[in-house]
């Protein structure tokens, strides 16, 4: 494949690539998810720090989850409230969504000259590589985040260490529903072009 097609390929993958909010029951077999993974690791990443950490939940697994979600939303209401009993469980279901979540943690190096930002930035793009991955695999993906990745006990039972930042959860699984293509912004509102013509290109 040359150059241009490989451009090509790509360049579908990434604007065909959707957030897939609802997937299948059915598990994806433990070797796609380990190619998301593996693709996660190829991310740019400053001085080599491999900040990434990643916990994978499947089958009951995700239940422990889901009992965070429950209780941080049952925390919203008066303690015994069916108010706080509703939505501890629509909390706990949020888990449940998928067949196989993802946590995605940054653990920053111990260099003094590292920047944390920088740490976060490139398990951002190892991020991005997972959902593109799993998209070229014919897989379904969301990036979820909310106020759970801010619980420190959330941290601390997926074995963050108080340095380390949780980035959400990528939730994977077959589609189950069609997502229409979306409408980018064209590059020219964004873009500011300097110098370019002064280098005769």
């Amino acid at each position: 494949m040359s150059s241009n097609e490989t451009a090509v390929v790509l360049k579908q993958v990434i604007e065909g690539r959707r957030t897939i909010g609802k997937v299948k029951p059915e598990s994806p077999p433990r070797e796609l998810i380990e190619q998301v993974l593996d693709a996660a690791t190829w991310a740019p990443n400053h001085r080599l720090t491999e900040p990434w950490r990643f916990v994978v939940l499947t089958g009951q697994a995700r239940e422990a989850l889901g009992w965070f979600m429950g209780e941080q939303n049952a925390a919203r209401h008066p303690a015994g409230s069916a108010e706080a009993d509703a939505d501890r469980e629509r909390g706990a279901r949020k888990a449940l969504r998928a067949p196989v979540v993802i946590a995605i943690g940054v653990e920053p190096g111990v260099k003094d000259e590292l920047d944390e930002i920088e740490e976060i930035a490139a398990v951002s793009a190892a991020a991005q590589n997972m959902l593109l991955t799993a998209h070229a695999l014919g897989l379904g993906a969301k990036w979820s985040s909310g106020a759970i990745i801010h619980d420190p006990a959330v941290k601390q039972w997926l074995g963050l260490s108080e340095r380390g930042a949780l980035l959400g959860f990528i939730y994977i699984g077959y589609p189950d529903m069609t997502s229409e293509r979306s409408v980018r912004t064209p590059i020219e509102q964004f873009t500011d072009w300097r110098g370019w013509d002064e280098s005769g290109a």
